[in-house]
C-alpha cells in the first residue's frame, strides 16, 4: 500500500513539474489546476481572517521565530534551522524547536475518528523528541527532520505536534524555554511570530508559479512580503542579482542573506565513524536517497570526486525496509561499488541490518553563509537583546 502511494505521488509530481505530456498527464494537469484555484481562494481567505482578527493569533509571552518557505520540499530548511538554533543557544537563549513531524507515526485513524465524533479535546501531550539533554524518540515516531535536529542539537528541546500553540505552551511551562523556533512555520498563523525567515531555493525559486496541487506553491508569490528575512539557499556566491532584484520588488524591506549547503564530512550510518571528504576522491560509490531533489545530492558526490556507478531514488521521506537496503547492497556490489552513500535525512530512516558488505556513509552538510553575514548575526542579536 505504501509503495503504491509513493508511485502515485511520484507520478503526480512528474505532472506538476511538466515532465510528462501524455493524454493522462494533460487531463490530470487540468484537474489539478482547477483545485489549485480553489486552494488559492482558501489560503487567501484564511490570511484575511487572521489579518482582521476574526481568527485569533495566540501569544505565549516569549520569542517566536518562524523558519519556512513558500514552496513544498527541497529548499534545505533543516540545516538552517540547526544553524539558527545553535546561534541562539550560544547567546544564552533556552530554545525549543516546534515541528509538526511530517510523516511521523500518528494514532490509528479509527482512534482520531472516535475522538472527533465524541467531540473530545486533544488532551494528549506533545511528543518530546529531545528534552535538551537526551533523545527520547526514534525517527519513525518523531519524523525525519525533528529526529535529525534533536540528534545534532543536544542543548535544544525538540517537540512534535500539529498543534504548535499547545507544543509552545508545553515548551515554556515544562522546560522553561524563552525562544521558540517554528520549523516550517511561515503558514502557521495560530501562533504569533515575531520574525519570519523565508527560504528561497536559487535553483527553483517558485516552481512553475502555480499553487498546490498544480504547482509547488503553498501561497501566492506576492505573500513573501510578510517575510522579515529572505535566505537564498543553494547560492553560487555570485550575488544572485536577478533573483535578488525579483525578491526586492516583492519585498522592499526584508534583509536578504545568501547561503549554500556545504559538505563537511562522511559519517558511517551505523557506527557514527567520521571520514574526511577526501575519502570520496576516486571512490566508486552507489547512492541511495529519498529526498525532494536527489539530483543535487548525486551531483555533489561527483563534484567531490566520487565515481557514481549506480543510484536509486525513492519518494521524499521514504521509510526503508531491510529488504530494500539488502537488495540495494547486492546491486551495488554487482556494479563494483566500493561504498554506499546516502543523505543524513535518509540515514535516520535506515533499518538496522547485520550486513556490512560495503561501508555505508551519509554526507554531513552544514550551512555556509556567503553574503549578508552581518544581517544574520544582526538577526540573532535582535532576537536576543531587543
Amino acid at each position: 500500500m505504501a509503495l503504491r502511494l509513493e508511485q502515485i505521488e511520484t507520478y503526480v509530481l512528474s505532472v506538476i513539474e511538466d515532465r510528462r505530456h501524455d493524454a493522462g498527464a494533460r487531463w490530470l494537469s487540468r484537474v489539478l489546476l482547477a483545485f489549485s484555484w480553489l486552494y488559492r481562494l482558501v489560503v487567501q481567505a484564511r490570511l484575511f481572517l487572521y489579518r482582521h482578527g476574526i481568527l485569533r493569533h495566540h501569544s505565549l509571552g516569549c520569542q517566536v521565530i518562524s523558519i519556512g518557505n513558500l514552496t513544498v520540499g527541497g529548499t534545505g530548511k533543516t540545516p538552517i534551522v540547526e544553524t539558527f538554533a545553535r546561534a541562539l543557544v550560544k547567546q544564552g537563549r533556552k530554545v525549543a524547536i516546534l515541528s509538526r513531524g511530517y510523516k511521523s507515526e500518528s494514532p490509528p485513524f479509527w482512534q482520531k475518528l472516535f475522538k472527533l465524533f465524541r467531540l473530545e479535546p486533544d488532551a494528549n501531550p506533545p511528543r518530546v523528541v529531545s528534552d535538551g539533554k537526551s533523545l527520547l524518540l526514534d525517527s519513525s515516531t518523531s519524523g525525519d527532520e525533528p529526529f535529525m535536529l534533536a540528534s545534532n542539537l543536544p542543548n535544544v528541546v525538540v517537540i512534535v505536534d500539529k498543534n504548535r500553540v499547545k507544543a509552545g505552551r508545553y515548551a515554556v511551562k515544562k522546560f522553561g524555554c524563552d525562544t521558540l523556533i517554528l520549523d516550517d512555520g511561515f503558514q502557521y498563523m495560530a501562533l504569533k511570530h515575531r520574525l519570519d525567515l523565508v527560504l528561497v531555493d536559487r535553483t527553483n525559486p517558485f516552481g512553475n508559479r502555480q499553487m498546490l496541487p498544480r504547482g509547488l506553491l503553498r501561497e501566492p508569490v506576492r505573500n513573501i512580503r510578510r517575510a522579515s528575512y529572505l535566505f537564498i539557499t543553494k547560492s553560487r556566491g555570485n550575488g544572485e542579482p536577478d533573483l535578488k532584484a525579483e525578491l526586492r520588488a516583492l519585498n522592499p524591506t526584508a534583509e536578504i542573506i545568501e547561503c549554500r549547503h556545504s559538505a563537511k564530512r562522511l559519517q558511517d550510518v551505523f557506527s557514527g565513524e567520521r571520514k574526511p571528504l577526501e575519502t570520496l576522491q576516486g571512490l566508486e560509490v552507489a547512492a541511495i536517497s529519498g529526498i525532494a531533489q536527489p539530483k543535487g545530492f548525486e551531483d555533489e558526490l561527483v563534484r567531490l570526486g566520487a565515481k557514481l556507478l549506480y543510484h536509486k531514488r525513492y519518494a521524499d521521506h521514504h521509510r526503508y525496509s531491510q529488504i530494500e537496503i539488502i537488495e540495494f547492497i547486492n546491486k551495488s556490489i554487482e556494479r563494483g561499488a566500493q561504498a554506499i552513500v546516502t543523505t543524513e535525512k535518509d540515514a535516520v530512516r535506515f533499518p538496522n541490518i547485520e550486513r556490512r558488505d560495503l561501508p555505508m556513509y551519509f554526507l554531513r552538510v552544514e550551512i555556509e553563509l556567503l553574503s549578508g553575514v552581518e544581517d544574520f548575526y544582526g538577526c540573532i542579536q535582535r532576537i536576543c537583546f531587543k
